[in-house]
């Protein structure tokens, strides 16, 4: 295939993610008349790592971590949009896998920008951790900002097959709001850093949609 048939092959693929809407605000019925797609969580996560690294100072290649955050979801333009409680994280690894490797194999750099995916995926890297991080803590700030505009009803809970996990079925029994569910499932599940726990206990103190 041509360079010009790449180029657009792999746009028009990319672009699917633009009408992907992320499955978590599906499953907790977020009653918004737009609900964000995976491209505006990528773009949204992008932005939130800039901030972190402006404001805290991290002795990383900022510049790598865009190119990584850029590609993160690449899978889901053929696997969809799975969540941890959709399927297991090693199961889900296999797939996603095998989907970004099919989508990189006719670009020129395609392997290049595959071992960034993987890399991401291991966080080994002081990059990719810092990348793991603000992927996680833009879902929770997001899912903050719905839940200050009282899209969420929390009273409907106990129908949603989230509730089967039992993390999230303790922590639904000690919290009022939505967001703070998921903000305190994040900090206690997740290798945040000093900085990361330091917005996300912002976050769950402070009404954040009118900074």
């Amino acid at each position: 295939m041509s360079k010009e048939n790449n180029v657009i092959q792999f746009y028009v693929l990319c672009n699917k993610l633009k009408h992907t809407i992320r499955t978590g605000w599906k499953n907790w019925n977020v009653k918004s008349d737009r609900l964000e797609s995976v491209a505006e969580h990528i773009y949204g996560v992008q932005m939130l790592s800039l901030a972190m690294y402006s404001e805290f100072q991290y002795d990383i290649d900022i510049k790598k971590v865009i190119f990584m955050l850029a590609i993160h979801e690449l899978g889901e333009t053929i696997i969809g949009d799975l969540t941890l409680f959709d399927i297991s994280s090693k199961e889900k690894a296999k797939i996603e896998h095998e989907a970004v490797s099919k989508i990189l194999d006719g670009l020129l750099d395609g392997q290049e920008i595959l071992e960034l995916f993987l890399e991401f995926e291991k966080k080994e890297s002081k990059e990719a951790l810092f990348a793991f991080q603000c992927d996680k803590l833009e879902c929770d700030l997001q899912c903050k900002l719905y839940d200050e505009d009282n899209l969420v009803d929390f009273n409907e809970k106990l129908d949603n097959k989230i509730m089967q996990d039992e993390r999230i079925r303790v922590l639904s029994l000690n919290e009022k709001k939505w967001s703070s569910m998921w903000l305190k499932f994040s900090l206690n599940s997740y290798p945040y850093d000093e900085n990361f726990q330091a917005i996300a206990n912002y976050a769950l103190k402070h009404k954040i949609s009118k900074q």
